[in-house]
């Protein structure tokens, strides 16, 4: 059992605090929001993430999990300390930093004993070094002396799967040039260990460069294939019978291989920001991760163009949109396609009609420049009832098993745009529905 304050309670501290809690970890999380701790400390969770809850409240009560705003007395009682804030993206395309060094630096002026400090927060390249200087400028302004370590272990967490993701991750990355720190935490991370998860040991700066790099690949997979569903629908080919035979390719595979109207999230948007500018400050430009930037933002823009293609002009028209949500199963609106593509309807002349299973209350701040063109609906029939045609735009599963016949009745319009390939053309079409997919 190790005692660590996880500094942070949003997705990822909270998330991270309630699974290493479910370790066997004793683990207090810290926040400066007196109102969100105490909510916390009721087990009500403020974020969207199936089966947090469950995991918050279990531990809760077994005592392995608290909440404090407190942070110099949870970092006094702790043997590691997370740092777990935001990192948003600044004017200029880099991460913000101003959190981090925040924390960084009240850590300094509280230390006493040798302590773990651990870089969770997505960083760029070099930050640990940055929060082993803010630190020990924080130690040295107050004379004192207290060792500490720090280490990088990113984050690999999906919205929607990510308490899964943190209890049976693909690998654990540790990076730091010490061996006891490197002992500890795999003591945090005991069960995983045991387990036989990879671990992947190695230094500050390559566990930085590890997250930035993976999520950039990611996205640099969506972006090929919407590329690639681009140029089907111009050849007449079928990007979902492209994707399969691609993904059987182990050198390859299937995921991410889902062509729609562009990634989204707290992630890919701003890592692939990030490592650009990083590239760029050292003279190493991203030419890839910058063409996958600006694809992204082109492939939004062409769902635009799809609808007005199909159904003329569309001033004046009402479109039903199922999913504002960047993705399934969570309620995060973050750079979602969903905003950009609604503004630019509502730009073209048309009325909205929305619906989200969760993102309905992010979405009534996310929308307020356009609040006077929508419409908030309570389910998928509701938005379609007058419609004059139907866009899906996240995969939520109750949106895969539409009553169809219904759809129709409802739709003033026969339009059905399945920009996510749920439905397969021959079912949409028999029920007299015109069916547009991407890359189909």
């Amino acid at each position: 059992m190790v005692t660590i304050a996880m500094i942070g309670t949003g997705y990822v501290g909270s998330v991270s605090g309630a699974c290493l809690a479910d370790f066997g970890n004793m683990v207090v999380c810290v926040d400066s929001n007196r109102e969100k701790i105490e909510s916390l400390k009721k087990g009500i969770i403020p974020i969207f993430e199936p089966g947090l809850e469950d995991v918050a409240v279990r531990n809760i009560q077994a005592k392995r999990l608290s909440f404090t705003t407190d942070l110099s007395g949870a970092v006094a009682a702790s043997e590691v300390v997370f740092i777990a804030v935001g990192t948003p993206p600044a004017d200029d395309g880099n991460a913000d930093l101003q959190y981090v060094e925040a924390v960084a630096r009240e850590i300094g002026r509280v230390i006493e004993k040798w302590t773990v400090i651990v870089d969770k927060s997505t960083v760029p390249i070099g930050t640990g070094r940055k929060v082993r200087t803010w630190i020990q400028e924080e130690l040295t302004r107050r004379g004192a002396v207290a060792p500490f370590e720090v280490v990088s272990n990113p984050e690999f967490l999906r919205e929607g799967t990510a308490v899964y993701d943190f209890t049976h991750p693909d690998r654990v990355v540790i990076g730091t040039e010490s061996v006891k720190a490197r002992s500890l935490m795999k003591e945090v991370y005991r069960p995983l260990y045991l387990n036989e998860t990879p671990y992947i040991e190695t230094n500050l700066e390559s566990a930085e460069m590890i997250k930035y790099a993976s999520n950039a690949f990611l996205a640099l997979k969506i972006t090929f294939i919407n590329e690639v569903a681009n140029l089907c629908e111009k050849t007449g080919a079928d990007v979902q019978d492209v994707a399969k035979a691609v993904g059987k390719d182990g050198r390859i595979g299937s995921k991410f291989l889902h062509p729609g109207p562009g990634y989204g999230g707290s992630c890919f948007p701003k890592d692939t920001l990030a490592l650009a500018r990083i590239g760029k400050e050292h003279g190493e430009p991203m030419s890839l991760i910058e063409a996958a930037i600006t694809a992204n933002e082109r492939q939004k823009l062409r769902m635009i163009e799809k609808i007005k293609a199909e159904m003329g002009d569309i001033r004046g028209k009402i479109i039903a949109v199922l999913g504002l949500a960047f993705k399934q199963n969570t309620d995060d609106m973050r750079e979602s396609p969903a905003i950009t593509i609604c503004e630019r309807l509502v730009e073209s002349g048309v009325r909205l009609r929305l619906f989200d299973p969760a993102a309905m209350e992010e979405a009534e701040w996310r929308l307020a420049g356009i609040q006077d063109s929508i419409t908030f609906t309570r389910s998928e029939y509701e938005a379609a009832r007058g419609a004059d045609a139907l866009v899906i735009l996240t995969p939520w599963n109750q949106f895969r098993n539409l009553d169809l016949n219904k759809i129709k009745e409802l739709l003033t319009l026969p339009y059905f745009f399945d920009l996510r390939n749920i439905y397969k053309r021959g079912d949409v079409e028999r029920m007299g529905l015109t069916y547009v997919g991407v890359g189909r």
